[in-house]
């Protein structure tokens, strides 16, 4: 069984006009997502794509179908805590999450709030800290961390709660090229060791091109779904949709159409240039 079940979902902004005036941000959703995929959502402004990632812990749940996290439907409010111990979230801007004036007090308000023992949160924040590299900084104020350094905190503050699934709603939009590889790698690490459930939704196709398994939204609708590989090598296709491709896969793309004989399924500089040397 699907870790994450999504059946003919639609969801609706309500404006408290008339109802022609409202207009569906989910449009009869279909998806599942196995435990321990990493899934990137991709689609540009107004897609749907925060709207999917709040039905995944139930901030939102569905005006019609069903949204089932291991079985729990999220519209059943016994289900909400459960829910939300499987699923933690991590947003765009980490100065919205993080509430301690220091790193490890931020990283065991959770369990905390959980009632978990506080030998048992002590134990918790240590392995949380070490998992994304930030136990030097546990007695550190936030606000002296980089952009990077803070979101890594809230990645260790979903951790302590021992989530199954991390959903991440352009975790790395409000930070420098620095920032964001050391957000990804953690990610990438995170999901190699412990088998989370990633779901990373982003702008950056290169962030995309990491994940196992790519998600294009388009006007509340699933419209693509498949690895990397087959998504990034219809560049003309993404275009049209308002999307990039990694920018390795759109100069193999323009040389191929010079006449160059390149490998349709480049994503990556590496392959590019290697390619190239041939």
């Amino acid at each position: 069984m699907a870790f994450i079940e999504i059946e003919n979902v639609r969801h609706v902004y309500h404006t408290g006009q008339k109802d022609e005036n409202e207009k569906a941000a989910l449009f009869h959703l279909n998806l599942s997502i196995t435990a321990g995929e990493f899934v990137a959502v991709l689609g540009t402004n107004g897609s749907g794509k925060s709207t999917l990632a709040k039905h995944l812990n139930a901030i939102l749940t569905p005006d019609e179908g069903v949204c089932r996290i291991d079985g729990m439907d999220t519209k059943e409010t016994d289900h909400l805590w459960d829910i939300r111990q499987q699923v933690s979230m991590v947003f765009q801007n980490p100065d919205n999450q993080i509430i301690a004036a220091v790193v490890e007090e931020d990283v065991a308000f959770g369990p905390e709030n959980l009632g978990v023992p506080a030998a048992e949160i002590r134990f918790r924040v240590e392995e949380a800290l070490a998992a994304v590299g930030m136990t030097e900084f546990r007695n550190f104020a936030p606000h002296l961390l980089s952009g990077g350094q803070k979101q890594r905190v809230a990645i260790a503050g979903a951790l302590a709660m021992r989530t199954r699934c991390l959903v991440l709603d352009e975790p790395t939009a409000m930070l420098d090229p620095a920032g964001r590889k050391e957000v990804l790698a953690t990610v990438m690490d995170l999901h190699r060791r412990s088998g989370l459930t990633i779901v990373y939704i982003t702008h950056f196709m290169e962030e995309a091109a990491a994940a196992d398994r790519i998600l294009v939204m388009e006007k509340g609708e699933l419209v693509e779904d498949g690895p990397p590989r087959d998504i990034f090598r219809q560049v003309e296709r993404m275009k049209q949709r308002g999307l990039d491709v990694p920018l390795a896969a759109e100069i193999a793309w323009r040389l191929r159409r010079q006449g160059i004989c390149l490998p349709e399924d480049i994503i990556t500089d590496e392959e590019l240039v290697a390619a190239l040397c041939q």
